[in-house]
């Protein structure tokens, strides 16, 4: 956790003061006593896959293929190719089963 003085701008420091912890300015005089136990967490949002890959509208217009579904073994499932690695390694093929009340997605 970051915290900036008030005066100057300036990043404050973690010190031992002589009765409590204390954050400091190295550049001017001001102090802030730490009276409590100052926690601060934030987690990022992660994106889904389907964000990264262009959401429920790539898989509009795509063609299916006999690829059985892991899951619920459906005989069939859609297909797209999308190029996740370095132009010399091979492209990535993401599926999705056809069985509208499966819809798993798995890449190969």
């Amino acid at each position: 956790m970051l915290l900036f003085c008030p005066a100057c701008g300036n990043v404050l420091v973690a010190e031992e003061g002589p009765r409590c912890h204390r954050f400091a300015c190295t550049t001017c005089p001001y102090v802030r006593n730490v009276t409590r136990k100052v926690t601060s967490r934030k987690y990022p949002r992660l994106k889904e896959v389907d964000d990264v890959l262009g959401g429920a509208a790539a898989w509009e217009n795509v063609d299916s293929t006999a690829e059985p579904c892991p899951k619920c073994e459906h005989p069939r499932a859609y297909f797209m190719q999308t190029q996740t690695r370095s132009a010399d390694e091979p492209m990535t093929t993401f599926y999705k089963c056809c069985n509208p009340q499966c819809g798993h997605r798995w890449r190969d």
